[in-house]
């Protein structure tokens, strides 16, 4: 496995970063990127700490120490500890940088499971399978094609979206733009594959029914970042979560880039292309590292939001009380999910368990769903308080201001000093460019919204829930018919009841 230092160096391999008009020559040292490598780095180190080690790793069947979700799990137990491991990763940075290395093992660790999946290309499953569980390598990954065109055919958008350009004996040279790839200056390789939701046109769209994997220093492959947070922070005062989690969001162009044989997974395979997805038992294992990560965050949030309510002074009132319940049951609600998706598993036919797919889509389904629904409570319950605050560590040492700050800045029971941390904390978590790319992302983080829903109800009607509630409700109707009761025990002596007597004095019994 990397060492902290190995993978800060890892990073350091001519990849072309492009930010602010530049590109960047170390992103390790690049003040856009600088603290959110570092917090990477303290992953790494988690896993080499004595006092972590057992937690966050345990021996490969072949013999070497990974993490232990870059493997297949083998029962509920293991993937308890899994869960576990990933919990302790994501406390780390506060459940706020949610693509980190164990994201994209849910995918790495089902190429040991099944790689046959991947023929004629197995022998490249098995390789990068190695490649990830023995480094713990941190892919990132581009899936969508860009927002243009949507409403046209792939085939007429080929000037923009990826597709094989060129076959080659020793690989295929690719051309075109993907999004989003979310910690694409920080990661090892890119994983690059078209969204589930994709429709091709068999005999005319097999150029973009493609699965590799690429390091991110590929010649003629760009990053091109967004507006850097991290480099944007006044202060750590001002901004502790942006100025060091901030896992800066990408478009990948690759302009004719060159991909060998022994990085394709899927080539021009258009019904495996679309399939692969569910098949490989990645929609079964993501959704327990993203849903874990957010449980993380919901417990900061959670934490924040009552200390918040403390300062204020408002902690104690019911209407207050019964909203911070609210937050506090969605937290609830995650935990447990990933919990469920740990004791109930399936078993694939190597004999690894994965999460059920119907209990995995559920997380997927809730875990868009809690920005939106915890945002307008802090807006509700906090009033103005979010916005009452200086604007910046500055301000608390000008000798003009200091002790005005000092009395008209307090807390309850609270210095103005911690009052002030404490509110720029919670800006910075929630009402910050940062809070809204945030936002933004829990929503769509697992794809669009119909899409999320859509593929829960296709997957429970897949593996038979649905026709188990249908089961129950015609269980229910043959319980009885126009003529009465068809099953034994229940009374009914076939008069028709006077409707217009309250009493029913017709047959002697009151309503």
């Amino acid at each position: 496995m990397m060492t902290p230092e190995e993978y800060l160096d890892s990073l350091n391999d001519g990849r072309s970063v492009y930010i602010y008009g530049e590109k960047v020559k170390d992103v390790t040292r690049h003040h856009a990127f600088r603290n959110s490598a570092y917090s990477m780095s303290r992953l790494y180190a988690a896993l080499h700490d004595p006092a972590s080690r057992d937690l966050m790793t345990d021996i490969d069947p072949e013999g070497y120490r990974t993490h232990r979700y870059f493997m297949p799990s083998r029962s509920s137990e293991e993937l308890l500890k899994a869960r576990d491991a990933i919990a302790h990763w994501s406390r780390l940075t506060y459940g706020f940088m949610g693509r980190t290395p164990d994201y994209k093992a849910g995918f790495t660790a089902t190429l040991k499971s099944d790689p046959h999946l991947y023929a004629p290309f197995h022998d490249n499953a098995l390789h990068w399978y190695r490649q990830t569980a023995r480094k713990v390598l941190f892919l990132n990954h581009v899936l969508v094609n860009p927002p243009v065109g949507r409403a046209r055919d792939i085939a007429d958008m080929r000037d923009i979206y990826l597709h094989v350009e060129k076959e080659t004996d020793a690989g295929i040279i690719v051309r075109g733009a993907k999004m989003v790839a979310t910690s694409a200056a920080l990661s090892n390789a890119t994983f690059v594959a078209q969204n589930s939701a994709t429709h091709y046109q068999t005999g005319r769209e097999e150029d973009f029914a493609l699965c590799f994997i690429l390091p991110m220093n590929a010649p003629n492959l760009k990053i091109m970042c967004r507006r850097s947070y991290e480099a944007s922070a006044l202060s750590p005062f001002d901004n502790p979560l942006s100025s060091r989690f901030d896992e800066n969001d990408s478009v990948l162009i690759f302009d004719g880039v060159f991909v060998p044989w022994e990085n394709v997974l899927i080539y021009r395979d258009i019904e495996r292309a679309r399939s692969f997805y569910s098949a490989s038992g990645f929609l079964n294992r993501y959704p327990l590292q993203s849903g874990t990560r957010l449980a993380v965050k919901m417990d900061f949030i959670c934490g924040l939001l009552a200390k918040v309510l403390e300062s204020n002074g408002t902690d104690s009132f019911r209407g207050v009380r019964t909203r911070l319940a609210d937050i506090v049951a969605l937290r609830n609600l995650l935990w447990s999910l990933t919990e469920s998706l740990c004791l109930n598993p399936e078993t694939r036919k190597d004999g690894s368990v994965v999460p059920r797919l119907e209990a995995a889509a559920t997380v997927r389904y809730f875990g868009t769903q809690m920005m939106s629904q915890l945002k307008p409570v802090f807006n509700t319950i906090l009033g103005g308080s979010p916005i009452m605050q200086v604007s910046s560590w500055l301000d608390l040492g000008h000798p003009e201001t200091k002790d005005l700050i000092d009395c008209y800045f307090q807390g309850t029971d609270q210095n103005a000093v911690d009052r002030l941390k404490l509110i720029k904390l919670l800006w910075d978590a929630l009402g910050s460019e940062f809070g809204g790319r945030h936002e933004l992302y829990e929503h769509n983080y697992a794809g669009n919204n119909e899409q999320v829903r859509l593929d829960m109800l296709r997957h429970c009607e897949s593996s038979g829930v649905m026709a188990q509630c249908r089961s129950l409700v015609d269980a229910c109707l043959s319980d009885y018919s126009p003529a009465g009761w068809t099953q034994p025990g229940w009374q009914f002596d076939g008069a028709c009841r006077d409707l217009a007597d309250p009493l029913n004095k017709g047959d002697g019994h009151a309503v």
